[in-house]
């Protein structure tokens, strides 16, 4: 059987995410009823962190746990990925202890290094680049607010960033409409867009890249944010708070878009900046039912990684 990984939605197909979607559900459903198939009965997850983290860990410990097997955490101050040794040899190691990795880092390569040599299936839990695992959920949480999400459109407000670009790999791939309002010099980058329209060829889903913010949620079913500075751009934040002023979901953006338009935020959130209370806490927003299926959805991800 072809190991797989999740190094970047652009490893799975329509049919693969629609595979994960259908194991989440599945095990929401039965966990709401008490139930907990030990379908990883007996595995063991590596989870390596050279970030912070509050959802990604608690959902995959948790998630494992649920599912049967076992978490052991990993800090780059424990292993020093790539400097005290090498990614190859980390990779080694572990294929020999654990059945899968979940890794938090930097640098999309070091993911994808450590995916092509371990033998074991590797998950990016994020990267500067991509956030596979936070799109997935997204995704999964509008199917639970709509009847389809074939159509919907879905408009991305502010930085350019990695959950935008693993927004726009993943939406057109299910026929979602995404488009994008960024200042010109954050906007998402040219590779990833490129990807997105060609995924959009083989569904009819259209993806556009706006400077307007309000022309970006004129048609949408759902507007989602971030957080303007991320984590390693600490230094940027003043600049970035003066450029992204316009980018802010507030009542009066909110309110260019439809009557009852959804509003998305993969957390921490910098409630005053990038979004306000009033919309934060509306009941139009879906933001903690997105938190919640980071656990559901990455439970699936690593059934189906495993099976």
């Amino acid at each position: 059987m072809r190991k797989r990984d999740l190094v970047s939605i652009n490893d799975l197909s329509r049919d693969d995410v629609l595979e994960i979607f259908y194991i989440a559900r599945d095990l929401k459903s039965r966990l709401a009823k008490g139930e907990r198939p030990r379908l990883l009965d007996g595995r063991v997850l590596a989870m390596i962190f050279e970030k912070p983290s509050l959802r990604t860990r608690v959902t995959f410990e948790v998630g494992i746990h649920q599912l049967g097997g076992h978490a052991v955490t990993l800090t780059q101050a424990e292993i020093g990925l790539g400097k005290r040794e090498s990614v190859h040899d980390v990779a080694k190691n572990l294929e020999r202890w654990v059945n899968l990795v979940a890794i938090r880092t930097f640098e999309q390569k070091i993911v994808a290094q450590l995916a092509l040599h371990a033998a074991i299936p590797v998950i990016n839990a994020l990267t500067d680049s991509e956030h596979p695992c936070q799109a997935l959920a997204d995704l999964f949480t509008l199917t639970e607010h709509f009847p389809s999400i074939q159509g919907l459109t879905l408009a991305y407000v502010g930085d350019g960033n990695n959950i935008c670009s693993s927004l726009l790999l993943l939406c057109p791939l299910l026929g979602v409409n995404i488009s994008v309002a960024s200042p010109a010099a954050y906007a998402p980058p040219p590779a990833i867009l490129a990807q997105a329209q060609r995924n959009a060829a083989l569904t009819g889903a259209r993806v556009a890249l706006l400077q307007d913010p309000v022309a970006a949620v004129r048609d949408a079913n759902a507007i989602y944010t971030d957080v303007w500075a991320s984590m390693g751009q600490e230094h940027e934040a003043a600049e970035r708070a003066r450029v992204f002023r316009p980018y802010q979901v507030n009542g009066d953006l909110v309110a260019s878009a439809p009557r009852g338009v959804k509003i998305m935020h993969d957390l921490p959130a910098h409630r005053g900046e990038e979004i306000t209370d009033d919309v934060m806490d509306s009941e139009n927003a879906i933001i903690f039912d997105q938190a919640e299926n980071r656990l559901h959805v990455q439970k699936g991800i690593m059934v189906f990684l495993m099976s």
